[in-house]
């Protein structure tokens, strides 16, 4: 079952409690817009447009890039499985141990057609799935949590992503049969036999609202199907259709970035579903295993009486699918043991005094990192020199030190702060992981290190956190080092944030600012406030337009003449970022302008030419920018930050899109010399403060912002702070601490 690959700006700041707010209108990160108009009068926010960055000549740039084998070898995602597979056995066996237990297309008209079209849709990228716990259209940015009683097998592909295994031939025919007498279309066999697993024709006769499970289906549309198959024992108060929509319900909040939900917020949407007695629906999926429910106790400062323990303490009922509830039960359990361990004494106090006081500004953070096991680091770009000072002493004091980011752009920009041999102490999380990269494990299966050092620490969800914390082993130091102000993850939580919030470890504020013009803008931009800088080398440019269309034109003009000729930095160093996938000045449209006038072609595999730019996405939240190199009947060859990856033809729709125009989501982790920002009308709405902060902080030389939002730019920065995430990470961090009061 397939899944869009890319994360929404918004849905990392969703608002629980408002089911459907925005089925309609405009599509924050990679849904549609509708209205690709704006108006006049932008607000200008630096230097004025300058009249040299005009029309240009015609150019084209036919990038190629050299064919490499592919080595025969583990896969980062298969390995990455494994260790999965391993961190979660081992969590159950945590949870066993403790003594409270948790408490709980062929040629289709109509309905068919309109079903078919909506998985379709998702898969592709052309349409979000429905998440009803965020603002203007939302989009899903990885896969719904499955619940335990149906698991679903997974495969790996050859180039690192994982897929669902392909269902068993006699399943597909039977799911068919049933999609048929629904009057559903069958091509979405695969789907739900994947979805369901052994049985699944059996499943879905028994329980049609079970068609949820698959990526784009609507409630909706399922209630269509049932009745299709039930007859009139279909109903709006069947147990079956209550129990499914909880689960679909409690998906989409995890989409949203939640780890759990409410009651009454959770009861609110099952309500506005049409479910009759939506707590009855609750509590039918607690006790089929579906969900598990916790009671969260409120903090009552209130109350200084020395009878309070004797008062009933108010508490939170929450609502949460088991894969997360674990997460964030071993991450704090994980954290905890972090934070009240004694890290392993490499060197003596005077050794670490020493290289303190030889670090300059990183001195602060090597005397927090000397003595504590969890240390957290916030800062801008500028600060990433006090992470590697720290990591060049921790080397020269015999430590196994390595450094862990977001996305291979990040580990080599990173890696550059380093001297030798400190460039080759530099992985991905992901490679981490799963054994590709890094220091490997040890014979108890903990990572084989004594110090890590976690970059963009604001994208890690919980179940990436999680196996992290779990396979440090006992001593071990870990630093959690970002800049809070850019968006969060891609996946449910707000780790960084919990933990900042918490104060329940030495928390370290670099005070080294971002140099020059942009660094005095995004610097504005993280406490609400868009100033006017001077740029006297044009490091800031705004572009005023009035609509979709002439945003496109002026952006590819930008891209391909004026910044090269004005500013020096040619085309392939450029990257454009704007709100959303879809609209008349979205991704797509975006794309397609650009690759005409850069590296025209005929697309003769999947829209796809040797030397076009591409954004894939092995899975959900990860972003690889390359360029693709040939395709052929093994599928598409493409070089991403220098290694070669094959997505076979058949996972290239859903996995791969040109990436001359990302959105922010997509470039978070990653910084280029200069950066084409597109503002257009209809993307007022999905405008916020961490959306505009992330975007405008991606240029290190060069920022032209497209500008059709007039006043909304100012407004989002001022008054558009991040949405809310229900996480219980404090809860549980709380009476594991003793120093967290």
């Amino acid at each position: 079952m397939s899944t869009d690959p890319e994360p929404t700006d918004e849905a990392a700041h969703a608002d629980p409690g408002t089911p459907d707010a925005a089925r309609e209108g405009t599509t924050r990160e990679t849904g549609t817009t509708e209205d690709g108009s704006a108006r006049g009068g932008a607000d200008k926010t630096g230097a004025d447009a300058d009249g040299g960055l005009g029309a240009a000549d015609a150019g084209e740039d036919q990038g190629q890039a050299d064919e490499a084998a592919t080595a025969a070898k583990l896969s980062e995602a298969e390995a990455e499985l494994a260790a999965q597979r391993i961190e979660r056995e081992r969590i159950e066996r945590r949870k066993a141990e403790k003594a409270a237990p948790i408490t709980a297309g062929a040629k289709l008209s109509g309905t068919a057609a309109d079903l078919l079209a909506a998985v379709r849709a998702v898969e592709s990228g052309e349409k979000p799935a429905a998440t009803v716990f965020s603002e203007p259209e939302p989009t899903p940015r990885r896969p719904a949590a499955e619940p335990v009683r149906r698991p679903q097998t997974e495969a790996v592909q050859a180039d690192g992503a994982v897929t669902a295994t392909a269902p068993a031939a006699e399943a597909v025919d039977a799911v068919r049969g049933v999609l048929a007498d629904g009057g559903a279309p069958e091509t979405l066999a695969p789907q739900v036999a994947a979805a369901l697993g052994e049985g699944a024709g059996d499943v879905l006769r028994a329980d049609p609202w079970q068609l949820l499970r698959v990526t784009g289906v609507r409630p909706e549309q399922a209630d269509g199907f049932a009745r299709a198959l039930l007859g009139a024992e279909s109903g709006p108060d069947d147990e079956r259709r209550g129990r499914a929509l909880t689960v679909w319900l409690l998906e989409q909040a995890a989409l949203a970035g939640h780890t759990a939900l409410e009651l009454p917020a959770l009861t609110a949407a099952l309500t506005q579903r049409g479910v009759p007695d939506a707590d009855t629906a609750v509590q039918n999926t607690l006790a089929e295993g579906e969900a598990l429910a916790f009671q969260d106790a409120l903090d009552d400062k209130g109350s200084d009486t020395a009878d309070e323990d004797d008062e009933e303490r108010p508490v939170r009922v929450l609502v949460g699918l088991e894969r997360y509830a674990l997460a964030e039960e071993s991450l704090a359990d994980g954290l905890a043991r972090l934070i009240n361990s004694v890290p392993k004494q490499d060197g003596s106090a005077d050794t670490w005094e020493r290289a303190a006081s030889a670090a300059g500004s990183a001195g602060e953070l090597i005397r927090a990192v000397a003595s504590h096991g969890l240390v957290l680091h916030t800062g801008g770009e500028a600060s990433l020199t006090e992470p590697a000072a720290l990591l060049r002493a921790a080397s020269e004091l015999g430590l196994r030190a390595w450094a862990a980011t977001h996305s291979p752009l990040g580990c080599t920009r990173f890696a550059a702060l380093l001297s030798e041999p400190g460039g080759s102490r530099v992985t991905t999380v992901s490679g981490l992981l799963s054994g590709a990269e890094g220091p490997g494990r040890d014979t108890d299966g903990a990572l084989d290190l004594d110090l890590l050092v976690v970059l963009d620490a604001p994208q890690l969800d919980v179940e990436t956190a999680a196996l992290l914390s779990e396979s440090l082993p006992d001593g071990a130091r870990l630093l959690l080092a970002g800049d809070p102000g850019v968006l969060w993850s891609a996946g449910p939580g707000r780790v960084f944030a919990d933990l900042l919030a918490a104060r329940v470890c030495p928390q370290i504020a670099s005070r080294q600012p971002d140099p020059g013009p942009l660094g005095e803008l995004v610097s504005g931009i993280g406490i609400g406030e868009l100033n006017q800088v001077d740029s006297p080398g044009k490091e800031l440019v705004i572009v005023p337009v009035r609509d979709a269309g002439e945003a496109v034109h002026r952006t590819v003009q930008l891209v391909a003449d004026s910044v090269p000729r004005a500013i020096g930095v040619p085309a392939e160093q450029t990257v454009v970022i704007t709100p959303g996938h879809g609209g008349a000045a979205g991704t797509r449209a975006l794309n397609t302008a650009l690759k005409e006038r850069l590296n025209p072609g005929p697309g003769r595999f999947g829209g796809f030419d040797p030397g076009d730019r591409i954004a894939y996405s092995p899975a959900p939240g990860r972003t690889l920018p390359g360029q693709v190199v040939k395709a052929d009947a093994d599928g598409l060859h493409l070089s991403c930050a220098g290694a070669p990856v094959v997505v076979p033809k058949e996972r290239v729709e859903q996995s791969v899109r040109h990436g001359w125009a990302l959105t922010a989501h997509q470039a978070v982790g990653a910084r280029w010399p200069a950066v084409v920002v597109v503002l257009p009308g209809d993307a007022a709405q999905a405008l916020s403060r961490p959306w505009v902060y992330t975007a405008f902080g991606r240029a290190e030389r060069h920022l032209s912002v497209v500008h059709g939002v007039e006043q909304a730019l100012p407004r989002a920065v001022a008054e558009v702070p991040p949405k809310p995430r229900t996480t219980r990470l404090p809860v549980l961090l709380a009476p594991q601490i003793p120093a967290a009061g």
